[in-house]
Parts: structure tokens; sequence; C-alpha cells
């Protein structure tokens, strides 16, 4: 079961053991990796990723080891599409509180995942 979608960066630090992931963060995704869960990464933050490679501001190696850690079966990362629904979920999502778009999607992405969780 996907417990919660990760922003880009979240998804980079914790691939590259990045001290900027907060203990929390890393908390809750060990967590989720010992009770065989998931960790959504939006397929914006992929585009997210080739625009930053492509303006220097992550390494290009960043995008492929993403894809690799998504591809292994036995990783915590899984893709979520972009879909209308997920479109029509910005609505909800405040410009004021999440101004950037990507940022927005991935709010967006993550309502229909706290609706499925049981504790939710």
């Amino acid at each position: 079961m996907i417990v919660a979608i990760a922003d880009t960066h979240t998804a980079l630090w914790y691939l590259y053991s990045d001290p900027r992931l907060g203990r929390s963060a890393s908390a809750f995704i060990d967590t989720a990796i010992s009770n065989g869960d998931h960790i959504g990464v939006s397929a914006i933050s992929i585009a997210e990723m080739v625009y930053l490679t492509e303006k220097g501001r992550i390494p290009a190696i960043a995008l492929r080891d993403v894809r690799s850690a998504v591809a292994d079966p036995k990783a915590v990362l899984r893709y979520i599409s972009v879909d209308e629904k997920i479109a029509l979920n910005m609505a909800a999502v405040s410009r004021g509180e999440v101004p950037d778009l990507p940022d927005r999607i991935i709010a967006a992405t993550a309502d229909p995942v706290r609706r499925t969780r049981p504790d939710a």
C-alpha cells in the first residue's frame, strides 16, 4: 500500500541518504519499509528532475538512480501517474499555501492516498 507521497527532493534525499532529509521523514520511510508499504513518487517529480538536471541543479545521474530504484520491486518508492483526477484535485490545494505547480500536483496526488488509508 502507498502510505505517502514524497516530493522531488525527499525522494532524492532518501535515495542518497542526504542529511537534509529530516529524522521524522526518514523514520516514516523506514517504518513504511518495515511494514512492507510504499512511498509514492509523482510522475511530475520525474519531469522536475529532468528540468533540474537541465539547469545543472541536480546531477544527471539522479534521474537514472531514481528510475532504477523505482524499477526495483523490493524498493520502497513507487511511481504515481498524473491523471485527470489528480489534476482536478489541484483545485482543493490552496495556491496561497502551495504556489509552485509541481508541489501542487504532488499535494493533489497525496489526496487520494489519504482517502484510501485505513487510518485516515
